[in-house]
């Protein structure tokens, strides 16, 4: 690779001039809004300024019809998840996953859901755009009348027995952050299924929102630099950089991106914005297609091999892979696999560094029950990159090495 040059690790769409300073090809009949509403095939879609206040306020929401207190996450989700849980007064309860997916472990869900009485919310997470089971789940949430929340940060397009997630639970939202795809450099989208929640969470969305003015500006801006800077030739500079600055003063969990705090911004979005996310949408089907061109080419050729597992869509699904996750077959690998291509600017990387209950400075929110599975993926998965920058060649060099290095390791 060229000196500086870096793919991003996931695959986040480019925003062209043309989604900026034209009004086409998207079509100006309709907004952002109505693109999730269409898309998705349900009644009500709001936009807020990040997936973390779209779940924060989902769950004020919900306390204003429910007594209930309490929401189940599983053991490997981002921090901000927990911390959107607890700035709304409730309480996170976490059950562990399977130990080759990103499913709930059923079992142990049944039996906190059957031992609690006091669950408002189950919050399945579709992690890398791999659509989880969500049939047993929505049974036990019917069975012991929970709602649903689905989680669909990464995984906006991914397909569950034909259907788009997002249109199974009871309410779901979506990122429009920098890297998860379709960006308004930071955004996130509410979804509900049912048309009757529409003026709950009109209502509370009136009482949370506010104008801000300059918090708005800063992000219109940041979003023009992301335009300038999200290309391989550039973005070691916003990314890399800072990952070596981060590891130079020992502060790991800042260089993996793994740190944020409770005070998450909570404030409007521009027209400007929202319309940049509607003039992208029209690209979203075949961005989804490369990204699953490029799983394809590293699935077949990491097939069959010793000590690696990729964790690939069920076959009543259809993942968007913006990236693909491998399970190696010990700590140690994962480490001396990471640290091989740590400068080569091919965009091998990992998702989270830790199981949720596993980071110290949310234990107080969390607790500390052990999640011997979430913390085995955490220890052992490295992933992929499906880039739209990332070549067929850069495939191949990344399987070779993972080859070379299974065969000597």
């Amino acid at each position: 690779m060229a000196l500086f040059k870096e793919i991003p690790p996931t695959a986040g769409f480019p925003i062209l001039a043309k989604d900026i300073f034209s009004s086409s090809p998207g079509n100006t009949k309709y907004s952002l809004e109505d693109d999730f509403k269409n898309y998705l095939d349900v009644p009500y879609a709001k936009v807020a300024n990040s997936g973390t206040t779209s779940l924060y306020i989902i769950l004020e929401s919900l306390k204003k019809i429910s007594p209930k207190k309490s929401v189940i996450i599983p053991s490997f989700i981002c921090p901000l998840v927990p911390l959107a849980i607890k700035r709304a007064g409730l309480n996170v309860i976490v059950c562990d996953i399977n130990n080759a997916d990103f499913n709930f472990n059923v079992l142990g869900l049944e039996e906190v859901c059957a031992k609690e009485n006091d669950i408002l919310a189950i919050i399945p997470t579709h992690l890398g755009g791999i659509p989880i089971d969500l049939g047993r789940i929505n049974q036990l949430a019917k069975k012991y009348k929970i709602f649903v929340i689905e989680d669909c940060a990464q995984s906006l397009g991914a397909e569950y027995k034909g259907k788009k997630i997002g249109a199974f639970g009871d309410f779901a939202f979506f990122s429009l952050c920098r890297g998860k795809g379709l960006t308004i450099y930071e955004g996130g989208v509410i979804i509900a299924k049912d048309k009757g929640s529409a003026t709950l969470l009109d209502n509370t969305i009136l009482e949370i929102e506010k104008n801000d003015f300059f918090a708005e500006s800063l992000k219109i801006f940041e979003l023009l630099g992301y335009c300038l800077i999200y290309k391989p030739k550039i973005f070691w500079f916003a990314y890399r950089l800072p990952q070596i600055f981060w590891e130079s003063k020992g502060n790991r969990l800042k260089a993996l991106g793994d740190y944020y705090t409770i005070d998450f911004e909570i404030h409007k979005v521009s027209d400007f914005r929202k319309a940049i996310g509607h003039r992208q949408f029209y690209r979203l089907d075949n961005e989804i297609k490369s990204q699953r061109e490029k799983a394809a080419l590293y699935i077949a050729a990491l097939a069959g091999i010793k000590g690696v597992k990729i964790i690939t869509e069920p076959a009543d699904s259809k993942a968007t892979y913006p990236y693909l996750t491998l399970i190696l077959d010990s700590p140690q690998k994962k480490k001396a696999v990471l640290q091989r291509f740590e400068n080569s600017g091919l965009g091998v990387f990992q998702i989270y560094d830790a199981a949720i209950t596993d980071f110290e400075y949310l234990q107080d929110i969390v607790g500390n029950k052990p999640c011997p599975n979430a913390r085995s993926l955490a220890q052992n998965h490295i992933t992929l990159s499906t880039s739209k920058y990332l070549t067929e060649k850069d495939i191949e060099t990344i399987v070779e090495i993972i080859k070379n290095f299974n065969t000597s390791s």
